[in-house]
């Protein structure tokens, strides 16, 4: 990881003679030329369109048979065969025992957390470097989460500082918790996210979360298609969670699902995502307290035609990676391969400034110029909600986090 960083950091200053405050008009020449490349070559992947969208859906196959269908049989909210088929598929897909489908890949995490046991007070490790939806279902859930530092090979958890944050900050209890020192409270669980499709180091965290007692949830959503040492991500952990939002690699518009091998979680996840009614004739019987979030049969009709399509959608995507790849090699750019042991979907490619300012000013000229280039997520722990939460040093995520661009990353069928 150290070398990597250090290669990253001696690549060619991009801009290193501007001050972000500086206009554009003080830009060297040179590098001038190579943002106007940069704007050039994204159009020329993707012509026709302006503004080149960040991550655009692709509707080419039975979506509009699908949804005509559906609406035909007048079943379209969650009772239907469009749900239940796209959870057959998805398990097909992924290799998993068991899928059950969901409104959104936050509601995916929240049910999946409740059902790894996790209670109010409890304390829930995750990254800094990760979406909202990642922290925002831990606090549904009532617990706290602690962050920790991500990896530049990978962007997602560090197994290194995980461990040594564990080893010098927890103890057990009499009943086998592990429980922080600090805090007092109980750690109750893990949840590691594939950044962007590519996937993190998971069997290292698992073996760090064993060792500690600490049930693992992985965060999926970004990373369909994607796999690691051959297998599918969302099914190292004890659950995994996928989203299927309108910018995801496929989309049923909003949607999540939570993935399984475990039988008695399966059928209990089911439960709680449709209101734990009881089944009967024609009585409405509850018998806890639960969600209103399986997905819709309309929803499910569009990821059914969608995950037909899903060899073609990450063929497509990895080969704008590699013309992308090839292109910043030349112009000597940092891009962000595919880490070791991974085969990744891209769901979003990414490059490497040498700086904030530096990040700021190519993020400010691709977007004036009809390119969606976008920044990573802020820091998690910066936000105001968040920002008494415990962490560990967080300076490789604050690096990735000042100086990753991600660029247009649209399936493109021809």
């Amino acid at each position: 990881m150290t070398k990597l960083i250090i290669s990253l950091e001696k690549s060619e200053n991009l801009f290193h003679y501007i001050n972000f405050n500086q206009s554009f008009n003080n830009v060297p020449m040179d590098n001038k030329e190579k943002l106007k490349d940069i704007v050039e070559f994204i159009q020329r992947l993707y012509p026709g369109q302006h503004p080149v969208p960040l991550h655009a859906p692709v509707f080419q196959g039975n979506e509009k048979k699908y949804l005509e269908d559906c609406i035909d049989s007048t079943f379209v909210s969650y009772v239907g065969e469009y749900v239940i088929r796209f959870e057959e598929m998805i398990k097909k897909y992924t290799g998993a025992k068991y899928a059950v489908a969901t409104v959104n890949g936050t509601s995916a995490l929240h049910v999946a957390l409740l059902l790894l046991g996790v209670l109010p007070g409890d304390e829930v490790i995750t990254q800094a470097l990760s979406f909202i939806g990642t922290v925002n279902s831990i606090s549904y859930s009532g617990a706290k989460p602690v962050f920790i530092d991500s990896e530049v090979s990978t962007l997602g958890m560090s197994p290194e500082s995980l461990d040594e944050f564990l080893y010098r900050n927890t103890r057990f209890d009499e009943h086998g918790n592990c429980i922080n020192i600090n805090t007092l409270q109980k750690i109750s669980a893990c949840v590691p996210v594939h950044v962007l499709g590519h996937p993190c180091r998971i069997d290292k965290i698992l073996e760090i979360c064993k060792k500690y007692n600490i049930k693992v949830l992985e965060d999926a959503a970004e990373s369909i298609g994607s796999k690691y040492h051959g297998i599918h991500t969302g099914n190292f952990g004890t659950l995994g969670i996928l989203s299927f939002n309108g910018n995801k690699t496929i989309t049923t518009g909003g949607g999540g699902m939570i993935i399984t091998d475990d039988d008695e979680l399966a059928k209990k996840a089911k439960h709680l995502t449709t209101t734990a009614k009881v089944p009967h004739p024609w009585e409405f019987i509850h018998d806890q307290i639960a969600y209103n979030y399986r997905m819709t049969n309309v929803n499910a009709a569009i990821g059914c035609a969608q995950l037909e399509k899903i060899d073609l959608f990450i063929e497509s995507k990895r080969r704008v990676a590699f013309q992308y790849k090839q292109f910043f090699q030349d112009i000597d750019i940092p891009f962000f391969n595919e880490p070791e042991n991974a085969h990744s979907n891209f769901w979003l490619n990414a490059i490497f400034a040498e700086n904030m300012a530096e990040r700021d000013l190519m993020l400010k000229y691709l977007n004036d110029h009809g390119i969606q280039a976008r920044a990573a997520w802020r820091l998690l722990n910066t936000l105001d909600m968040y920002k008494q939460c415990e962490t560990s040093d967080l300076s490789h995520a604050l690096s990735i986090q000042q100086r990753l661009i991600n660029l247009p990353s649209s399936v493109k069928m021809v």
